[in-house]
């Protein structure tokens, strides 16, 4: 549990340069406001408050002409991917297109592949995310794995394949589903020597040029 801080940020200052606006948000359940504002977020992934009020943020640039509505793409890494690929199967069309990095799809198989040294946190996670773990309903729900129906926004997505987190079968699972039964525009790349964090400077120098490439033809920036 992280949030966001004002300050230089290479991604957000790239994402400027091409001319993009960038809204980071600080929904509930972000750290560093306090333990209320920490627990807001307590069982309200994917569907729930931490999702609303990243929609509500995007509503609100829209409606205050901050962002057009037929340009707005959502963005992020880790939960940040899972964000994303929640707001395209949750609010099909509210987004023209979404970048996922490393985003977990299954948080069921996200919990169950907790490295050893997790084990200990595992309680509190469920506690923050909900018991997946014994609930299927709820954890088909939560996932966007289950709701790959939904999307019909062009998506790029990143993996690491050695990834103990985010198993690269989901990812390609997603992605097999909307280029063959929904015909949509996705764009998949795979790293081999990268887990769940594009880390080797060449590796990222590629993944960055193709997300460039990918919101030009999408976004239309420079």
């Amino acid at each position: 549990w992280e949030r966001d801080y004002f300050g230089f940020n290479p991604i957000v200052q790239w994402l400027s340069n091409r001319g993009y606006a960038v809204l980071q948000v600080n929904y509930r359940g972000s750290s560093g406001y306090g333990k209320t504002f920490l627990h807001k977020g307590d069982q309200q992934w994917g569907v729930g408050s931490m999702q609303h009020d990243l929609t509500d943020s995007v509503q609100w640039c829209i409606d205050n002409d901050i962002a057009q509505k037929d340009k707005v793409c959502i963005f992020g890494a880790s939960y940040g991917g899972y964000a994303c690929l929640s707001g395209l199967a949750f609010t099909p069309g509210l987004f023209n297109c979404g970048v996922a990095i490393n985003g977990p799809s299954n948080i069921k198989r996200l919990i169950d592949s907790m490295p050893t040294y997790w084990r200990p946190l595992r309680n509190t996670i469920l506690r923050r995310i909900g018991p997946v773990d014994s609930n299927e309903e709820l954890n088909q729900n939560i996932s966007p794995f289950y709701h790959i129906d939904k999307i019909v926004a062009p998506l790029f997505i990143a993996q690491g394949a050695n990834d103990p987190r985010v198993k690269q079968s989901e990812t390609e699972t997603i992605v097999s589903v909307m280029k063959k039964s929904q015909n949509l525009d996705v764009e998949y790349v795979s790293y081999p020597n990268e887990g769940h964090s594009i880390l080797r400077p060449s590796n990222r120098e590629d993944l960055f040029e193709r997300i460039e490439l990918f919101l030009a033809k999408h976004m239309h920036g420079h």
